[in-house]
């Protein structure tokens, strides 16, 4: 899906979309001023980057059964995820699903491997090091609530990802991010524009003073995308073998020097973490 060429990934709008939402915060972390001495930016996905799989999926093992009808799963069209999977969390609702059954099935999502060392090394180090935030086409209650019950949550500066909430029937209700006028991206999120977007108000919030270095982990096609944004002394870490590093690699063999960042595969968060500390030693 949306790989018939990636060197038409992402054009940049002639009219850019409305700033990125930030992502409501708790009130006492609402209140503080934005940490304007980090040295390093690094932005996570969440589905298979974060957790081991794809969040969304993990919603048929609630169904009947533990599958979904079949005149359910042809209601899908490429580049339109968000609005079946709504679709989806109608029927779980219909059929009895209680949003305690959701919660407890995100809070058993498994972590990619290393991950949670990897979370861990972030929350030990120096508070001027990491800026941390994550940009995800999941939602806020499936990322809110996998990140909480770990304990993680207090790491994220910020969470980009489309909005969700239980309405009064109990069924989890989901909208797009935003509209974008990206040709390679589902219609309700295009992650390039998130990070170049959050990128740029950051630097303007630190007076001109831009991060030493932006670093990206993800596993998907739509995070080529943003990766695409990033500049030479950057690192994207793509996920061996996953979409993002097949995208990585097509691109450097069609056109060498046009992937601009350092390229850093990953199999386990131990392979970031070693990265890190490697730019951790330099002056």
């Amino acid at each position: 899906m949306m790989r018939d060429s990636v060197f038409n990934c992402c054009v940049s709008p002639a009219h850019p979309p409305r700033a990125v939402e930030e992502h409501q915060q708790h009130r006492s972390r609402a209140q503080a001023p934005p940490p304007n001495d980090r040295r390093f930016l690094i932005f996570f996905d969440f589905d298979e980057t974060l957790v081991d799989e794809c969040s969304d999926d993990s919603m048929v093992t609630v169904a009947p059964g533990g599958v979904l009808p079949g005149w359910l799963k042809d209601t899908y069209r490429s580049g339109h995820y968000n609005e079946y999977m709504l679709r989806v969390l109608a029927y779980l609702a219909e059929k009895g699903v209680t949003p305690a059954a959701i919660r407890g099935t995100v809070e058993k999502l498994p972590p990619c491997p290393g991950i949670p060392t990897l979370m861990h090394f972030l929350l030990s180090q120096p508070s001027r090091d990491f800026e941390v935030v994550c940009v995800s086409d999941a939602n806020t209650v499936f990322i809110e609530t996998w990140l909480q019950h770990l304990g993680f949550r207090p790491l994220f500066r910020r969470i980009f990802t489309n909005p969700a909430h239980f309405d009064d029937n109990g069924q989890l209700q989901l909208g797009p991010f935003h509209s974008h006028e990206c040709l390679r991206c589902p219609a309700n999120m295009c992650k390039a524009v998130v990070v170049r977007q959050y990128v740029a108000q950051r630097v303007r919030e630190r007076s001109g003073r831009p991060y030493q270095k932006v670093l990206y982990v993800g596993d998907g096609a739509n995070d080529f995308c943003p990766s695409l944004t990033l500049s030479p002394g950057d690192i994207a870490f793509p996920r061996r073998d996953f979409p993002m590093h097949k995208l990585i690699q097509e691109m450097e063999e069609a056109k060498p020097g046009e992937f601009k960042a350092s390229v850093v595969p990953w199999n386990s968060g131990e392979d970031v973490i070693n990265t890190l500390r490697k730019i951790l030693e330099r002056p």
